[in-house]
């Protein structure tokens, strides 16, 4: 019976639950973690929070931060000495020979090798910058640049959308004056917490792949988390910032776009925006390569596979893998949640960017220009341009927002990109 209850306590010693409930060793940071997963997955499911990634997102946070899982492990590669039964066999030329034997100095060590889990694999396609890129592909195609190009003016408003970015760059590394470690953010990891601003996640986990990958998992579920909750952030800012009469502006229609427009506009941006700023090519090319493919009218199979199969494969792998890397390690630190303050400083800057610039257009115009699209311009598509539409129909029910706030919705997305290029040519 005694061995029965030893075997009973063994297996319990070698399962994930004695790691999980081992408080003194950290156990109870991997409790949190779990409830926070939980917690995104309701949000998801639930209330629908951006569920397409936010869900893979908590399911590969909850994967990673239960014990022993070993999702996230690295490929080792390491020589074990031989045994000296490993040694005669060896020697008798009875050795598997798929292990290979070195000879250093007379000792005799084998090659041992380990792969990886399966989530450090899929990793790698966010750690080298290939799925972000991908994202864009798909949202090119589901993109219709015609309210942006109907009205050139929406970049304005999509570029005064990402002063929070360059703001909050300057107040994460003005924190480094204080000399405090825990509170100090050197430019890289400055710039990286800065591109949540622009409400971006792709944009956001292509620049800290690149700058800052030991601050990804915190920058990701921030930079998410954000673009899930534009309905709740956005309205009170828009509504402290705007008057009634200025909500209830009705805009006039928008002009008619030729499909010649359409098709020539990608490819003047790619133009423009890589031969200013090549860093940026990966993200803009990509963006204006499922653009093209949408308005050639030519390749209707490549755009709906961009769009679908590939997007969704790609949110797949991205999302889990991007949850996975906030173990309760790297996540639980006074450093994450600063890092989430300054996002969401950095998000409500660029919303009230947006708006003070469309307030400004407002009364250039002499009130032609209703500011709450100005909200828009962070590149949240199109949940941002949805909020606008919502917000001033509470004003004006007869009010139709929608189109105009996509403009500076899609400019808001080339926008991002640009500036994830700038901080990427500045501090890369």
């Amino acid at each position: 019976m005694g061995g029965f209850w030893e075997a009973i306590q063994g297996l319990w010693n070698d399962s994930g639950f004695a790691r999980l409930f081992n408080f003194a060793e950290g156990g109870w940071k991997n409790l949190v973690m779990i409830a926070i997963a939980c917690v995104l997955m309701y949000l998801a499911i639930k209330k629908q929070f951006e569920p397409l990634l936010l869900l893979p997102i908590a399911f590969g946070m909850l994967l990673v931060n239960l014990p022993l899982s070993g999702v996230m492990n690295s490929p080792t590669n390491s020589l074990v000495a031989l045994s000296p039964e490993e040694l005669q066999h060896f020697l008798a030329g009875q050795y598997d020979q798929n292990y290979p034997v070195f000879d250093m100095n007379g000792v005799y060590y084998w090659q041992h090798f380990e792969t990886g889990g399966l989530l450090w694999y899929l990793y790698q396609g966010v750690k080298f910058g290939i799925y972000p890129p991908l994202i864009f592909l798909g949202i090119g195609c589901m993109t219709d640049f015609g309210p942006l190009i109907s009205n050139p003016k929406s970049f304005l408003l999509g570029a005064a959308a990402q002063l929070g970015i360059f703001i909050t760059y300057f107040g994460a590394r003005a924190l480094s004056l204080t000399g405090i470690e825990a509170i100090s953010f050197n430019a890289q990891e400055a710039a990286s917490i800065a591109i949540i601003g622009g409400a971006d996640g792709p944009t956001a986990i292509y620049l800290t792949s690149k700058l800052a990958p030991d601050l990804l998992g915190p920058i990701a579920v921030a930079a998410y988390s954000y673009m899930a909750l534009v309905p709740i952030i956005q309205p009170p800012i828009m509504r402290a910032l705007t008057t009634k009469k200025e909500r209830s502006v009705v805009m006039e229609q928008l002009r008619p776009v030729s499909k010649t427009e359409k098709i020539l506009f990608p490819i003047f941006v790619t133009l423009i925006c890589v031969l200013l700023l090549p860093s940026a090519a990966p993200l803009i090319g990509m963006l204006m390569l499922g653009n093209l493919f949408r308005e050639s009218g030519v390749v209707e199979r490549l755009s709906k596979t961009a769009q679908n199969e590939l997007m969704n494969i790609i949110t797949i792998f991205l999302g889990i893998t991007v949850g996975a890397t906030a173990n309760a390690n790297t996540f639980l630190s006074f450093r994450t949640v600063l890092i989430i303050v300054l996002g969401l400083i950095a998000f409500s800057v660029g919303t009230a960017g947006g708006v003070l610039l469309g307030k400004v257009m407002y009364a250039v115009t002499g009130g032609k220009v209703n500011p709450l699209i100005g909200s828009a311009g962070v590149s949240a598509v199109p949940m941002a341009a949805r909020v606008s539409q919502k917000v001033g129909q509470k004003e004006n029910p007869g009010n139709f927002l929608l189109m105009h706030a996509m403009g500076p919705n899609v400019a808001g997305v080339i926008g991002s990109a640009v500036a994830a290029g700038v901080l990427l040519s500045l501090f890369g």
